[in-house]
């Protein structure tokens, strides 16, 4: 059994440990090697973009951006490493702290977690949500405990939510989730005054002087979340954010799920799985978690973004599931009964045949990320050769940059001090009439690229993939000339 978990765990290994070519990483580690150098103060407004310099820009993740920061000095000539190891870490802490809450043996606990990391694999990696994910299976586990009368857990709430309001914005989503779990229980509390739901429940029902420390230690904790730099500011930008239709409409993340393409093929089939496991053997009467299941379950499919919520929500049942499945097919199969250490011994060796058969090339390009990113990025569709000729060409560059949307983070870690004209932080930006996001969509349409937005922002150099709309239209525009040009990407300046 010890060397199935082993095998479980080199499983989990290359699942949680991803390069480094997640989009907005560059803007995050930039923001926090700044934060820094400045002393740890925040600037008023925003110090990367030329487009929207007096936009006052919160920083949601400000503390987790100096802590990346601070890793990346400390690694160094490692740097890389470090940051592959915390995201590495943070995952791999956060599906272990979901699975930590099923009451089973370990193994079953390693198998739901690579089953559930496979599905959420698209979305792992240098991402700081991340973080915002372990916060969540911490909150849930908190919840477990209370509701298995470790009173004393409620007032884990407000230092949890101090915290995490200082490291991600995602804190908001661990507040909801606390008002739901708060509320479903109040009505659990309610429906068990009739004897015949009470002898029914097969989950704890909290009494009412718990559900008054829930609330108050719920209450505190919302207080506390605006003991951040920017106070109430804070909700005011995350709001705005959750509520910009056009970037909801836009980025695929904000966007419902589709069942289509490896991702959601890969989630379709962790629901049909998750379904034949409860028609099977799910039999427990547990109104709070059924709820809190489907809201999830109908969030993540209104959004991409929520898909690893579900995943984490989802985990210790699946858990549960695959403990109550061997079980009944050990009664059903009587030869298992005799043969245990043979059908362990026969699930050993294919687990450790299927990650031979994986072999060691992801880690490979893991560790090449993470000691050499240069020369990784080579092999990636980020411009790293471009930014190299930039790098000994400055001169022949111009003043007012434009890059394309996925290259804005990759700019400001790569090249330092450069303004940029978008990155992943704008989506959501405006001012007056000036929507930078909505800018950058026109002047990448497909069917006419409106290239006036690049004079309305005074742009006089670009860097855009080769072979775009954008790309095509500016190269044989009369006002512009190609600089550089490789298989990547074109470098274009203004004439005159």
């Amino acid at each position: 059994m010890l060397l199935l978990d082993c095998l479980l765990v080199g499983f989990i290994l290359n699942l949680t440990l991803q390069p480094l070519v997640e989009p907005d990483l560059g803007w995050h580690l930039r923001a926090g090697l700044d934060l820094i150098a400045q002393g740890w103060r925040l600037p008023e407004t925003d110090p990367y973009s030329h487009t929207m310099p007096d936009w006052h820009w919160i920083e949601h993740a400000w503390l987790t951006d100096g802590l990346l920061a601070v890793i990346y000095r400390v690694m160094d000539p490692l740097s890389g490493l470090g940051l592959i190891l915390f995201f590495g870490g943070v995952t791999a802490l956060a599906w272990w702290v979901a699975a930590s809450q099923a009451g089973v043996h370990r193994t079953y606990r390693l198998v739901a977690m690579v089953a559930s990391l496979w599905v959420a694999l698209p979305f792992l990696g240098a991402r700081t949500q991340l973080v915002s994910l372990l916060g969540v299976a911490i909150l849930l586990w908190g919840w477990r405990h209370i509701q298995d009368g470790r009173r004393a857990w409620v007032w884990g709430l407000p230092p949890l939510f101090l915290l995490w309001a200082n490291l991600h914005g995602g804190f908001t989503a661990g507040l909801f989730l606390s008002g739901v779990l708060v509320c479903l229980s109040f009505m659990l509390k309610l429906g068990a005054a009739w004897p015949a739901v009470a002898a029914s429940l097969d989950e704890p029902v909290l009494n009412w002087e718990d559900l008054r420390r829930c609330a108050i230690a719920l209450g505190i904790a919302v207080v506390v979340t605006f003991l951040n730099p920017y106070g109430w500011r804070l909700y005011q930008e995350i709001y705005a954010s959750l509520t910009d239709q056009f970037m909801i409409e836009t980025l695929r993340e904000w966007q419902p799920v589709s069942f289509e393409g490896w991702a959601g093929k890969a989630y379709g089939m962790y629901l049909a799985g998750l379904v034949c496991l409860m028609a099977g053997w799910y039999r427990r009467v547990e109104p709070v978690r059924w709820a809190l299941l489907l809201l999830m379950l109908g969030l993540s499919l209104r959004h991409w973004r929520n898909v690893t919520l579900f995943l984490i929500v989802s985990l210790p049942l699946v858990a549960e599931l695959l403990a109550l499945a061997v079980a009944s097919c050990v009664r059903w199969v009587p030869i298992l009964k005799t043969q245990v250490a043979t059908a362990l011994l026969l699930l050993t060796i294919g687990t450790a045949g299927v990650l031979y058969a994986l072999g060691s090339e992801h880690l490979e390009h893991v560790w090449l990320s993470g000691k050499s990113p240069d020369v990784y990025l080579e092999q990636t569709d980020y411009p790293i050769e471009a930014v190299r000729w930039i790098r000994s060409h400055r001169q022949d560059a111009g003043t007012r940059l434009y890059n394309d949307y996925g290259y804005g983070g990759f700019l400001l870690w790569h090249l330092p001090g450069e303004k940029i004209f978008i990155d992943g932080r704008m989506p959501a930006w405006r001012i007056g009439d000036r929507r930078i996001f909505q800018d950058y969509a026109d002047l990448n349409r497909e069917d006419a690229p409106q290239l006036a937005v690049l004079d309305r922002y005074a742009v006089d150099w670009g860097l855009i993939q080769r072979g775009s709309a954008l790309a095509l239209a500016v190269e044989a525009h009369h006002a512009w000339r190609t600089i550089y040009a490789d298989a990547k990407v074109v470098i274009v300046r203004r004439r005159g």
